[in-house]
């Protein structure tokens, strides 16, 4: 009875009604780029754990988004991403448009100069470039609030 089973499996594969093998999944252009950061800011240390790296992150580049830390926010700063670009040297990033928090007394946004936040610190506010210096290191060229480069957190 068993041998009947396996014999109709085969045939139904065969015939294509029984799918061999789901699809891979492709990836986008900027995976690469998953995972934490750290450096940026300030020059990266040259030894660092894993479990301090990921204790407080510079940047985080995920599928959707990409985040970042300020130095006067304890909270991290997310764009979503529109649309990511291979270039030759790394990548381009676009990001949607952020929305606008209302100007509230105390808050972080209420006052014009603060709303270069929602940004990298770059030429525009919606785009990032990232360059690739290495397997494990980037940059963001033009970002005058990246002056060093990054380097990826390593895994625990």
């Amino acid at each position: 009875m068993r041998r009947i089973a396996f014999y109709c499996l085969v045939l139904l594969a065969a015939a294509g009604v029984l799918p061999a093998q789901a699809p891979a999944q492709e990836l986008p252009p900027h995976a690469w780029l998953f995972g934490a950061w750290v450096g940026g800011l300030y020059p990266a240390p040259v030894t660092l754990g894993a479990e301090q790296c990921l204790a407080q992150p510079v940047v985080i580049f995920t599928r959707d988004l990409a985040m970042r830390a300020t130095l006067t926010n304890v909270t991290m700063v997310q764009r979503e991403i529109e649309t990511v670009r291979a270039t030759a040297t790394g990548a381009e990033f676009r990001f949607e448009a952020p929305l606008q928090p209302p100007a509230e007394a105390g808050s972080l946004f209420g006052s014009p100069e603060n709303t270069a936040l929602v940004g990298f610190g770059c030429e525009s506010t919606d785009v990032l470039h990232v360059q690739r210096q290495g397997e494990n290191q980037i940059s963001f060229p033009h970002c005058p609030e990246f002056p060093y480069p990054l380097i990826r957190c390593p895994a625990r």
